[in-house]
């Protein structure tokens, strides 16, 4: 099916799955970008589907919303990314979710562990407390990496 260039909220709406207020709220966080009409009525450029398919994607894997602000920054807004545009963004996001996925390899790895240590203790977590095993592991975690 050949896509309008010109979208409505609705038209965008119903093509990404997307609710019209998330995508006015990707709007307001400079995620997206529309144009208004002589009405004041919001139009999409169709390019705006892959860059709302792309949050959708990256959102799902566990990027946070500033991370995926950071790298739709350095794509086109209204027209469609080239090949090296997206290979660029793929290069980082690889490596970032390789990150991601050793974090969570180490949190799988000893969760039954923490949740049955019994301390129950933020001050005594030993996935918590600062300069602790993990941190000697030069294993991400969130309090220790502050």
């Amino acid at each position: 099916m050949k896509i309008n260039k010109n979208l409505t909220i609705s038209e965008v709406s119903e093509f990404s799955g997307v609710a019209g207020s998330a995508l006015r709220f990707y709007e307001k966080k400079g995620l997206i970008h529309s144009t208004r009409t002589s009405g004041n009525q919001r139009r999409y450029h169709s390019s705006m589907l892959r860059r709302i398919a792309l949050i959708q994607v990256a959102q799902s894997v566990g990027f946070t919303l500033e991370e995926i602000i950071l790298e739709l920054e350095s794509l086109p807004m209204n027209k469609t990314p080239t090949k090296r545009d997206w290979e660029r963004v793929a290069k980082k996001w690889q490596a970032d979710l390789e990150d991601k996925m050793k974090r969570m390899q180490f949190l799988k790895d000893n969760l039954a562990g923490c949740v049955g240590c019994g301390c129950l203790s933020m001050k005594q977590c030993q996935l918590l407390k600062p300069n602790d095993f993990v941190q000697k592991q030069g294993i991400w975690h969130p309090k220790v990496n502050q």
